[in-house]
C-alpha cells in the first residue's frame, strides 16, 4: 500500500533559514520539493557536484588495483590528497604509456636494421659520406644500385628488401624506393629506455596499489559528506524568496502519521507553516508501506516504476504469483534445497541481479522451487518418483504432473492472473474515478468468467442465465464504456476495445507457456549433465569418481545459474507486461526521500 501524504509549506525568516534547515534535517521526515532555481548559477554547488564525480571515479579505479599488492603504510592520505595522488598517477601513467608506445614503434622500426650506433653514421658524414636507409618491394630493387650507390642489403624477405646506400655528399641519388627516417638512438639504447619506462610504470602502479588498500573508506566518507552538503544546498536553493527577500517559502511532503511529531517539534518556533491535503494535480512522492512478506518484493516494483499516488500498490498482489512463477521456472527440489542450504552464496548471486534483494526473498524462492519441484519429482535431474518407497509413491500419486498437464496448468495460471489484474483495474478505476468508469472493465470480467464457466461446466450458451449474463456484459462493454458520451461513439469504442482484447488477450495468456517451457528445458539440461557425468566417466575407480563429480558439479552449477536468471527475468516479464497491463498500472511515481542526514 501507499503511505498517506500531507503537503506542508513553511514561511521562514531569511536570516534564520539555514538554522531552520538544519532543524528540519534532524527531524528527517520531510520530503522537500526541490526546484532547479539557482542551482546552475551556484558555483559552490556545481564545484561540489564535480568533486563528487572525481572522488567516485578515483574510488572506483583505485579499487580495481586493490588486492594486487597488499603493501603497507604507516600514514594514510586524506581524501583530497588521495584524489591529487590518483589524478597525478593517471597523468603519469598516460605519459609513460605514450612514451612506451613511441619507444616500441622505434624498436620495431630498428629491428630489421640491427643494433648500430648513430654516432658511426655521423662520423661517416663528417668524413664526406652520406648513409641513406631504403625499403623497397623486392621486385622493384635494381642490381645497378649496388654499383652506382654502394647499395648494401640489410634485410630481405619474399616481399620486401631493406638496404642502405653509402655515397659522397655531392652525389645525387635517384632511387625509386621509400626513404626511411630512423630514430636518433640505437636499438640497444631504445631497449634500455623501454626497460626504464616499464620500471617507472611498475613503481607508479605499486604506489597506487598501496593507496588503494585503504582509499575506499576514506573516499566513500568524503563522498557521503559532500553529498549531504549538496543535498543541503539544493534544498536551500529550493526556497522561494518572498516579501522583498525577507522571507523564504519552502514546500515539502511528509507522511500523515508524522504530522503530529513535526507540529510538536515546531510549535515553539516563530516560523509559519501550513499542512494541507494533496490535490490530484500534485506530484506526490511515494512511500511504500507493506507487510513483511510484500516488502521483500518491493525492489521488483521499484525496478519497474513506482505507482502514482492515485494508483494501487500492486506489490502485495503480484508477490505470490512471482514466487510461484520462480518455482515453476526452476522446478527442481534439489536446486531449491541447495538455495536454502547455501543461502549466503545464493544471496550474493541474487544481489548481482538486484542489490536490494533480501536473503529472505531467496529463502522464499527456494521453498517455492522445492514445492514446484514435487510436481515433476525432479531432484538434481533425477526423478525421485522412480524410487519404490511407499511414501514417495504416495507423493507421486498425489502430486505428479506430466508435461501435457503442466502446459495446461501454465495457461490456467495465466488466465487467473490476467483476470485478477482486470479485477484490480476495476477496483482502482472505481476508487479514482467512480464506479461508472469501471463498468466496461466489469463487463469484460463478467464476459470472460461467463464463457470460462460455461465451457468448464459444459453449459450450453443457449441457457437463459448465460444469455442474460452475456447481454449484461455487452451493455457494459458497448454502451457504458464512456459515461456521458454519444452512444454511437461508445459502440465504436467498444468495438475497438473488443478487437484489442481479442488479439491481445490470447497473446497474453500464451505468454505464460514460458513457465512450462523454462521448467522443462531446465529439467532436460539437468538430465543431460547427469548422463554426461555417468557416461564420460572412465573405468578407473578413483579417477572415474572424480570425473563424475566434476562434470556433475560444473554442469549443475551452470544449469542453476542460467535457470535462476531465467526464473527472475521471465516472471518479471509476465508481471510487468501481462499483469501490470491488464491491471491498468501506469506508474511513474517519485520515490519519497526525506531530507535527512
Amino acid at each position: 500500500m501507499i503511505t498517506k501524504m500531507k503537503k506542508i509549506s513553511f514561511l521562514v525568516l531569511h536570516k534564520g533559514y539555514e538554522e531552520f534547515l538544519e532543524r528540519l534535517r534532524n527531524l528527517g521526515v520531510v520530503h522537500i520539493v526541490e526546484k532547479q532555481q539557482g542551482e546552475l548559477q551556484d558555483e559552490s554547488l556545481q564545484e561540489n557536484i564535480r568533486l563528487i564525480t572525481r572522488y567516485q571515479t578515483a574510488m572506483n579505479e583505485l579499487q580495481k588495483l586493490a588486492g594486487k599488492n597488499s603493501g603497507s603504510t604507516d600514514s594514510k592520505l586524506s581524501a583530497s590528497e588521495i584524489l591529487d595522488f590518483y589524478e597525478k598517477y593517471i597523468a603519469t601513467k598516460q605519459q609513460l604509456d605514450q612514451q612506451l608506445q613511441s619507444l616500441n614503434r622505434d624498436a620495431q622500426q630498428l629491428q630489421v636494421w640491427g643494433d648500430f650506433s648513430i654516432k658511426s653514421i655521423e662520423r661517416l658524414k663528417e668524413a664526406g659520406y652520406v648513409v641513406r636507409f631504403y625499403a623497397s618491394p623486392l621486385k622493384s630493387f635494381r642490381e645497378e644500385w649496388q654499383d652506382r650507390y654502394n647499395a648494401i642489403e640489410i634485410y630481405k624477405d619474399k616481399n620486401k628488401i631493406c638496404f642502405v646506400t653509402v655515397t659522397p655528399q655531392n652525389q645525387e641519388v635517384d632511387i625509386d624506393a621509400e626513404l626511411c627516417q630512423l630514430p636518433d638512438s640505437s636499438l640497444s639504447e631504445i631497449k634500455a629506455a623501454i626497460d626504464n619506462v616499464n620500471a617507472e610504470l611498475m613503481a607508479n602502479d605499486s604506489a597506487a596499489q598501496i593507496v588503494a588498500t585503504y582509499s575506499e573508506e576514506i573516499l566513500s566518507n568524503a563522498i557521503l559528506e559532500l553529498e549531504q552538503g549538496v543535498r543541503f544546498d539544493k534544498v536551500k536553493l529550493s526556497g522561494e524568496q518572498v516579501v522583498d527577500n525577507k522571507l523564504v517559502l519552502l514546500q515539502g511532503w511528509l507522511p500523515a502519521e508524522s504530522v503530529a511529531n513535526v507540529e510538536s517539534d515546531l510549535k515553539e518556533s516563530t516560523l509559519l507553516y501550513e499542512v494541507e491535503d494533496p490535490t490530484p494535480e500534485d506530484n506526490i512522492p511515494i512511500q511504500l508501506k507493506n507487510n513483511k512478506f510484500a516488502k521483500l518484493f518491493e525492489p521488483l516494483t521499484k525496478l519497474y516504476m513506482l505507482p502514482t499516488y492515485q494508483e494501487l500498490d500492486l506489490t502485495l498482489f503480484f508477490a505470490p504469483f512471482f514466487m510461484l512463477f520462480f518455482g515453476l521456472c526452476l522446478g527442481d527440489m534439489g536446486y531449491g534445497l541447495l538455495m536454502i542450504l547455501a543461502l549466503p552464496i545464493f544471496t550474493k548471486l541474487f544481489q548481482l541481479i538486484n542489490p536490494n534483494f533480501s536473503k529472505w526473498l531467496v529463502v522464499l524462492f527456494g521453498a517455492s522451487t522445492i514445492l514446484c519441484g514435487t510436481l515433476s519429482g525432479s531432484f538434481f535431474g533425477f526423478s525421485i518418483y522412480d524410487l519404490n518407497v511407499p511414501f514417495v509413491q504416495n507423493m507421486k500419486e498425489l502430486l505428479y504432473t506430466d508435461n501435457s498437464t503442466m502446459f495446461t496448468v501454465s495457461l490456467c495460471i495465466g488466465v487467473v492472473q490476467i483476470l485478477f489484474g482486470m479485477i484490480i483495474k476495476a477496483v482502482n478505476l472505481s476508487i479514482q474515478c467512480g464506479f461508472k468508469n469501471a463498468i466496461s472493465t466489469v463487463g469484460w470480467i463478467l464476459l470472460l468468467l461467463t464463457v470460462i464457466v460455461a465451457v468448464l461446466m459444459k453449459i450450453e450458451f443457449s441457457n437463459p442465465i448465460i444469455i442474460a449474463l452475456l447481454i449484461i456484459s455487452a451493455v457494459g462493454i458497448f454502451l457504458l464504456n464512456s459515461p456521458g458520451k454519444n452512444p454511437l461513439l461508445n459502440i465504436g469504442l467498444g468495438l475497438w476495445d473488443t478487437y484489442n482484447m481479442a488479439t491481445g488477450l490470447l497473446g497474453d495468456v500464451l505468454s505464460y507457456v514460458r513457465l512450462f517451457a523454462l521448467g522443462l528445458s531446465g529439467g532436460i539440461l539437468a538430465n543431460v549433465f547427469n548422463s554426461m557425468a555417468t557416461g564420460m566417466s572412465p573405468d578407473i575407480p578413483v579417477v572415474g569418481f572424480i570425473v563424475t563429480a566434476l562434470i556433475f558439479a560444473v554442469g549443475h552449477a551452470l544449469n542453476i545459474f542460467m535457470n535462476i536468471l531465467g526464473a527472475i527475468v521471465h516472471p518479471m516479464r509476465l508481471t510487468f507486461v501481462e499483469f501490470f497491463k491488464n491491471a491498468g498500472y501506469e506508474g511513474g511515481g517519485v520515490e519519497f526521500k526525506p531530507f535527512t542526514k
